[in-house]
């Protein structure tokens, strides 16, 4: 590996692993501190009441993963500095499709717990929720939980609904509940108003090319000074952010992902300067498409669906 590629890889994985604070970000921490803080009030005052949850929901590529990481690194650092130090949280991806009981074997495993034999579903739930006690989880946070019906049936969305309910409400050890994934996600929880109620509701809007493309040139411009490029005049443009907005259909988290992309473009062939030809040559790295389908370059560039990444022929 060259010195060129192996220091355009470093500092495109720097530049990854950084988390981008935005107006969406401070309701969601907002809600789930408190939801923490009465969590370990009730612990410290020796209370057992029932647990509630949030529900982030949004389109693909709006950030959720990313946000939700942030939001439990923050809480664990938190929980180093509180009256239960030895609290946690956990997180897992949904399996697809999704079983209750290969759900249930998820959480063991995330817990260091490994089954030794084949065993019920009951028995598997009854073992969770005691594990869950025991390593002290105050949130079960479970990412593309809309998988959780992705059998679709009344009662498979029956099942799901009674397992959140009885983390949360168990009287020996409730669990918060954290939820993210897409807006089908919505529909686990308005299938039962009972589970409803114990979920606050966050949406993850797409972006607006209107309102955000000043934010947005101020990220571009940022994370080229953090990969140690000047912003070049055309890459700090209002025109150029509606364009990378579009091209990202509208989501925030696709929006990084495409200035790190132009960025590399840059950082390989040794450029000092981000500009726009970098993000209309990371476009086309990252779909093949031909020049007619790449909203950096064609003027009338609001009639491709950029959720159609692979696009040769006419829409």
């Amino acid at each position: 590996m060259s010195d060129l590629t192996q220091a355009t890889a470093q500092t495109v994985a720097d530049l990854r692993a950084r988390f981008i604070l935005h107006e969406r970000f401070e309701p969601l921490q907002a809600r789930f501190r408190l939801l923490l803080e009465k969590r370990l009030a009730d612990i410290a005052a020796g209370r057992s009441a029932d647990a509630h949850g949030i529900a982030l929901s949004g389109a693909s590529g709006t950030g959720k993963s990313c946000a939700v990481a942030q939001l439990i690194a923050r809480a664990q650092a938190e929980l180093a500095r509180s009256s239960c130090p030895d609290a946690t949280i956990i997180s897992l991806r949904v399996p697809s499709p999704a079983t209750l009981k290969f759900l249930g074997q998820m959480i063991l495993r995330a817990l260091g717990y490994n089954l030794s034999a084949e065993r019920q579903a009951w028995y598997i739930w009854d073992l969770a929720r005691h594990q869950l006690q025991q390593r002290r989880v105050l949130f079960l946070h479970l990412d593309e939980a809309q998988d959780l019906s992705s059998r679709g049936t009344t009662n498979e969305l029956n099942a799901v609904a009674s397992m959140l309910k009885t983390l949360m409400t168990d009287p020996d050890w409730p669990v918060g509940i954290l939820l993210s994934g897409t807006e089908e996600l919505e529909r686990v929880l308005n299938h039962d108003p009972q589970l409803a109620r114990r979920m606050d509701a966050v949406h993850f809007a797409p972006l607006s090319p209107v309102a955000h493309a000043p934010d947005v040139t101020g990220l571009i411009g940022d994370y080229a000074t953090r990969a140690g490029l000047s912003a070049a005049p055309d890459s700090q443009s209002l025109a150029l952010a509606e364009r990378l907005i579009h091209a990202a259909a509208f989501q925030f988290g696709l929006v990084i992902e495409i200035t790190i992309a132009a960025i590399e473009v840059a950082l390989l062939e040794e450029a000092t300067a981000l500009q726009a030809r970098h993000f209309e040559l990371a476009y086309e790295h990252r779909t093949s498409c031909s020049d007619a389908f790449n909203p950096f370059i064609v003027t009338d560039y609001q009639r491709i669906d950029a959720r159609k990444v692979f696009i040769r022929e006419a829409q």
